[in-house]
C-alpha cells in the first residue's frame, strides 16, 4: 500500500488482503499483475469460484496452468483473458483466436523476448561482449537483476507454449518445448553469421506438419533480408503462417509498462463487452486435438556448424564424407586459418537435414581425431520466404 505511484490513489481503495476483493459483491473483474505461480493460481481459482472475471499478464502461470484455469473459468461462467502474457502490446493472442479463427495455422516463428533481442542486437551491431550488453540491459530496465529466465530461453519458452496451445488447439506443456538460451553465443559466431549473410536471433518456433507439432526456442540464423532479421533492440515480432492467409507478421514493443497496460485494458474492455451481451465464460475453447509431438527424425532444417580442426590435407574431404554418409550436403563453406599452430576453422551451412541425422553426424565428428572441437551448432530458418 505504501508503494510509490505516478498517479495519486485514495488509500481507502487499497488493500493487502485479497479476500477484501474476492468477497466484495460490487467487484466484477480482478486484474492480476503481481506475478508468481502457485499462490497466484490459488488466488485466481478462488476469484473465479466467487464469480469474478480475470484479466492477467502472468505468462508463467498461463504456461503451466492455463488449461486448468480456463476450464475453471468456463465452469463458473467467467472470462479469463491473458493477452498481455505474450509479446506485450502486440495483439497476437487475439489475432490467433479471432482474426485467424477460420484458418489452419501451420507455423509460428518469432522473437518473443525483448531482453535477449536487445543483447543480440548490440552484440551484432557494435561487437560488444555479452557481459557488457547484459549489464547495459539491466541498467536500462530491460533485464532483471537475475536475468536467468530471459537469457536461458525459459521466458520465451513459456510464451511459445501459450502460442502453440492456442494456434494448434493442442495442449502444449512447458516441458514439451525444447530450449537453448543465448549464453554460449560468441562474437565469432555472430561475425561468421554476418559473413555468410545471416543475422542471429533467439527464435521461438512452433510448427505443425500433418498431426505432429514441434515447439522450440533456440538461437537461429535468419537471412539478412528476412523481416525478423530487422527486428532490433527490445522489439518483438511473430510470423504466423496459415494455409489460407499465407504469411502474416505481428510487430511491436514486447515489454514496457504502457504496452502491457494497453493489452490489459483491452482485455478489460472485452470483459465489459461480454457483460453487456451476457456471454461471459463462453469464449474459452478446449483443445480439439490430442498432443502429438515430432521426434528428432521429423524435424528438418538447415544448420550452421563451426569446427576447429587440424590444418592437414584431406580433413575437409573426410568431414564431407561423414555428412554424405547421412545424405547431408553443404550450402556454404568457409575455411580460415587460426592463430593456433597447425589449426584451422571450418564453418558450414548444410542443406536441409533431420535433427536426428545432425545429432549422429555431430557424434561422429566428435570421434574424428582431426577435429579438435565442435565450437557451435545452430539452426538456420526463414529462407523459404525468399
Amino acid at each position: 500500500m505504501s508503494k510509490e505511484r505516478q498517479v495519486p490513489v485514495d488509500d481507502r481503495l487499497l488493500t493487502t488482503n485479497p479476500n477484501d476483493i474476492f468477497d466484495d459483491p460490487d467487484i466484477d473483474v480482478v486484474i492480476e499483475v503481481m506475478g508468481g505461480i502457485e499462490e497466484t493460481r490459488s488466488l485466481l481459482v478462488k476469484a473465479l469460484r466467487n464469480k469474478k472475471h480475470i484479466v492477467t499478464a502472468n505468462k508463467d502461470l498461463m504456461a503451466l496452468h492455463g488449461p486448468e484455469l480456463l476450464l475453471e473459468a468456463t465452469a463458473n461462467q467467467c472470462d479469463l483473458f491473458y493477452e498481455a502474457s505474450v509479446a506485450g502490446g502486440i495483439p497476437i493472442l487475439r489475432g490467433l483466436v479471432d482474426g485467424l479463427a477460420s484458418d489452419r495455422i501451420t507455423k509460428m516463428m518469432g522473437i518473443v523476448n525483448g531482453t535477449t533481442n536487445f543483447i543480440l542486437t548490440k552484440m551484432s551491431k557494435n561487437g560488444s561482449a555479452y557481459e557488457d550488453v547484459l549489464k547495459e540491459a539491466q541498467e536500462l530496465g530491460y533485464a532483471e537483476a537475475d536475468p536467468t529466465s530471459d537469457v536461458s530461453g525459459l521466458d520465451a519458452a513459456r510464451k511459445m507454449a501459450i502460442l502453440s496451445t492456442l494456434g494448434f488447439s493442442m495442449t502444449i506443456d512447458l516441458d514439451d518445448v525444447k530450449v537453448q538460451g543465448i549464453t554460449e553465443i560468441s562474437k565469432d559466431d555472430l561475425e561468421y553469421s554476418q559473413k555468410l549473410g545471416y543475422t542471429m536471433k533467439l527464435i521461438g518456433i512452433a510448427s505443425r506438419y500433418g498431426e505432429k507439432v514441434e515447439v522450440s526456442v533456440q538461437p537461429t540464423l535468419l537471412p539478412e533480408t528476412h523481416p525478423l532479421a530487422s527486428v532490433n533492440d527490445e522489439y518483438n515480432a511473430v510470423y504466423v503462417y496459415g494455409e489460407a492467409v499465407g504469411e502474416t507478421m505481428f510487430y511491436g514493443p514486447g515489454a514496457g509498462s504502457l504496452p502491457t497496460a494497453t493489452a490489459v485494458v483491452s482485455d478489460l474492455v472485452n470483459v465489459l463487452k461480454n457483460m453487456r451481451l451476457g456471454v461471459n465464460g463462453r469464449s474459452a475453447v478446449s483443445p480439439q486435438y490430442p498432443k502429438a509431438l515430432k521426434g528428432p527424425e521429423d524435424v528438418y532444417a538447415k544448420f550452421f556448424i563451426r569446427l576447429h580442426v587440424s590444418d592437414e590435407v584431406g580433413v575437409l574431404a573426410n568431414i564431407t564424407s561423414i555428412f554424405s554418409e547421412y545424405g547431408v550436403s553443404f550450402d556454404k563453406i568457409l575455411q580460415l586459418p587460426l592463430k593456433q599452430k597447425e589449426s584451422s576453422e571450418i564453418v558450414l551451412i548444410t542443406h536441409r537435414a533431420s535433427l536426428f541425422n545432425l545429432d549422429r553426424i555431430k557424434q561422429e565428428l566428435s570421434n574424428y581425431e582431426m577435429i579438435k572441437e565442435i565450437k557451435s551448432a545452430y539452426r538456420v530458418e526463414g529462407e523459404e520466404l525468399l
